[in-house]
């Protein structure tokens, strides 16, 4: 039955879609994206090709080892939380049997976790050891995607089934987007999920997502690390506070809007397919 709350929150996400609609980038803005694209037109096509395919599988993969003992035990963890509210909850579809508040409540709970670890991996980036900051694509790429998956799982969405594992990618993809062009990529992912029929078990949506409008928050992320590498002499008790103050920061403010853009789309997918159970 569609209840108050499911039209409240319903409300909401429309004033929220509606706000990435109405969003206006400022000059400088589009001043360095202008740039950013004048910089990769100079690359060789080949070039730029080969790079977006090793990113693309680069994604895949990081996806893929994440669906491991960790996420085993997140699964599980989800669904405990469930069976405290709903004691027949035995599957993660089942999730959708609960109210649109309770899930958000389970939701909530990984969504602090994912930030949390997301800033403890910025601070450690922040030190200027070289190995973190080595690694600082491929970790931030980590959180984040988990930050999806677990989201998706709060949801009711098992990113084990193919479709959900490449939707879940998607969403990711448009999360990191820039402002501007969220819009674009919100319509895009609810378009998927609007042209399919259940069950899900296949995606046949866009499958590339590396592309140029893509690196710009990768471009933010390098610039983080030239602030960390520049700044990681000024140090206090021999350590590097600032530098680990922006990349704790820096990670926090990214990985909260991928949590917040993954939650909209996985509410909006709930509460759509009630809408179309209950006739509404």
């Amino acid at each position: 039955m569609w209840t108050e709350r499911d039209h409240a929150c319903w409300d909401r996400l429309m004033d929220w879609e509606q706000q990435l609609v109405s969003y206006e980038g400022n000059d400088l803005e589009y001043q360095a994206a202008n740039v950013l694209e004048r910089l990769i037109q100079e690359i060789p096509e080949e070039v730029r090709d080969r790079t977006f395919a090793w990113v693309d599988q680069t994604l895949f993969n990081v996806h893929s080892l994440l669906q491991g003992s960790q996420q085993k035990e997140a699964r599980e963890r989800i669904l405990a939380s469930a069976r405290i509210i709903r004691e027949d909850i035995e599957h993660i579809q089942d999730l959708r049997k609960l109210t649109i508040d309770q899930l958000r409540y389970i939701s909530r709970q990984q969504m602090t976790r994912n930030r949390f670890y997301s800033a403890v991996q910025g601070a450690i980036t922040g030190t200027g050891a070289a190995l973190p900051v080595a690694a600082d694509f491929l970790g931030m790429t980590a959180v984040n995607l988990r930050a999806v998956q677990l989201t998706a799982l709060s949801y009711g969405y098992d990113v084990e089934i193919p479709f959900e594992m490449t939707a879940s990618l998607n969403v990711f993809h448009a999360a990191m987007l820039p402002d501007r062009l969220k819009a674009e990529g919100w319509a895009q992912v609810i378009s998927d999920i609007e042209d399919g029929k259940e069950p899900f078990y296949f995606y046949e949506g866009k499958e590339r997502m590396a592309n140029e409008t893509w690196l710009e928050e990768q471009i933010r992320q390098s610039m983080k690390i030239a602030a960390v590498m520049a700044l990681r002499n000024k140090k206090v008790f021999n350590i590097s506070l600032l530098s680990v103050a922006i990349g704790a920061g820096v990670n926090y403010r990214l990985t909260k809007k991928v949590t917040e853009f993954a939650e909209s789309y996985y509410q909006y997918r709930y509460l759509n397919e009630k809408k179309e159970r209950t006739g509404k």
